[in-house]
């Protein structure tokens, strides 16, 4: 799909998504043909002609104004994500270079690295923006265990491509949809990333809920939030993660998972660690593929 795709699309979408009510525009009644906004309205709300606007959602983007972008950002209630998506994709040159393209590749972490994740009392995993996983401490792999059992542990794949997906997220549509929707991101800001390409490839012909997800056009950036686990040794686990950017590690990140001290998640978690040091997890190296 080329970039005046994507652009079309995402605009589109978001526009389908904006009520007159939410944009204050008044509501006379009149059949609409299309969801949402109309595009002279978009165009009335940023304050550019309906020419103009209709030549950006057209794709032809390249040119457009960082303070037009934002206009048209706030006329569609975009999301700081969604913004930040939409300028991504006016860039001419990605938003990710070279060096940063070579860090997200299959490359171990540095020793002191592992050595905090090794310290952390919680699950801890390290991933990048192909959601590979790269590291992890013990209770990480015990946690993550069935993704592990791929020569390729990546959590995209499992949760599409794995039946089990279904079963240990407890919200696997939920998953299936912010999945998606953080590669989406992705490809905004690094579209010239072919390891990225060709995981997109191999998701969209193998999962049709991957295609039904994508087609969505949404974007979200993992920061925070509550997951629950149904893991095959200890069951349902309820827990907070939280993702961290590591500096001088551009496009790798670090994941913790903890529950609620004193909860049934947390004794849930000890069981796990009980369970993650009996268990002899063969060494797992992600592919270059």
């Amino acid at each position: 799909m080329s970039k005046k795709d994507d652009v079309r699309k995402f605009l589109i979408s978001r526009r389908a998504n904006v009520t007159l009510a939410q944009a204050g525009l008044p509501d006379f009644g009149d059949q609409r043909r299309v969801p949402g906004l109309r595009r002279e309205e978009v165009a009335q709300l940023a304050g550019v002609s309906i020419d103009y606007y209709t030549r950006l959602e057209r794709g032809n983007i390249h040119g457009a104004s960082e303070s037009v972008l934002n206009a048209i950002a706030r006329a569609l209630h975009l999301s700081d994500v969604e913004r930040e998506h939409l300028l991504d994709l006016a860039r001419i040159t990605p938003a990710i270079t070279n060096a940063l393209r070579r860090t997200t590749a299959h490359v171990p972490v540095r020793p002191s690295v592992q050595r905090v994740l090794d310290n952390l009392a919680v699950p801890a995993v390290v991933y990048n923006s192909r959601q590979d996983l790269i590291a992890s401490n013990l209770l990480g792999r015990a946690l993550f265990s069935p993704h592990y059992e791929s020569d390729r542990p990546n959590i995209a794949r499992f949760i599409f491509l794995d039946s089990r997906a279904k079963v240990y997220y407890a919200d696997w549509p939920l998953a299936c949809s912010l999945t998606a929707a953080m590669l989406r991101y992705e490809v905004g800001r690094d579209p010239l990333n072919a390891q990225m390409t060709e995981l997109i490839g191999e998701l969209a012909t193998r999962s049709p809920q991957f295609r039904k997800d994508w087609a969505d056009q949404d974007v979200h950036e993992h920061r925070t939030g509550q997951k629950v686990f149904v893991h095959p040794e200890v069951g349902a686990i309820d827990l907070t993660y939280d993702v961290f950017g590591m500096p001088g590690e551009p496009g790798l990140f670090i994941g913790t998972y903890t529950p609620e001290t004193g909860s049934e998640s947390a004794d849930n978690i000890k069981l796990l660690a009980s369970w993650g040091a009996t268990q002899e997890f063969r060494a797992s190296r992600p592919s270059d593929t």
